[in-house]
């Protein structure tokens, strides 16, 4: 009787170093946008968005929460409309329904073009017991953080312009 050593097959162990080398990190949330938020194409690739986002945010008098070029995400910190101020903690928030968050998602579309998805949120009520998502709606047109994030989306289609078949 012949005895052999034990040897793995090459497609196991080129599996084993496929599933090491695959890193599920991201700077993204694990949720997707509301299907509600905004959506426009624009002619520039996600890093360039990312990168102006991260200039235009500011100038509106927002903080930047999140930021990652590389994932295509910013994330603003919350935001009271009518004090004209950042928030960074749910007890800082006085006035609920008057304080936005807004998220983008920068997604590649075609060579050269950005599926940019603007996502501009507030929160009806506070409760501790449930997660800050399950409590976010997407704010109303009349609401001035919807108007903010139109405007950022204004902003960006003046700078990197937009498709001639999105138009």
């Amino acid at each position: 009787m012949l005895i052999r050593p034990f040897r793995a097959p090459h497609s196991a162990l080129r599996i084993c170093l496929l599933v090491a080398a695959c890193t599920p990190i991201t700077t993204r949330p694990d949720f997707r946008p509301d299907p509600r938020a905004l959506i426009v194409i624009l002619d520039a690739r996600p890093e360039r968005v990312t990168a102006a986002l991260d200039s235009l945010v500011p100038a509106e008098s927002l903080e930047v929460a999140h930021s990652s070029v590389r994932d295509g995400y910013v994330e603003t910190a919350w935001y009271d409309t009518q004090a004209h101020r950042s928030r960074h903690h749910a007890r800082e928030i006085a006035n609920l329904a008057a304080t936005v968050k807004t998220r983008f998602w920068a997604d590649p579309w075609v060579p050269g073009q950005t599926r940019l998805t603007v996502e501009p949120v507030y929160r009806p009520r506070y409760d501790p017991s449930r997660s800050e998502r399950d409590l976010e709606l997407i704010a109303p047109k009349e609401h001035e953080g919807y108007k903010i994030a139109q405007r950022f989306v204004d902003k960006l289609k003046e700078r990197f312009g937009v498709p001639k078949a999105a138009r």
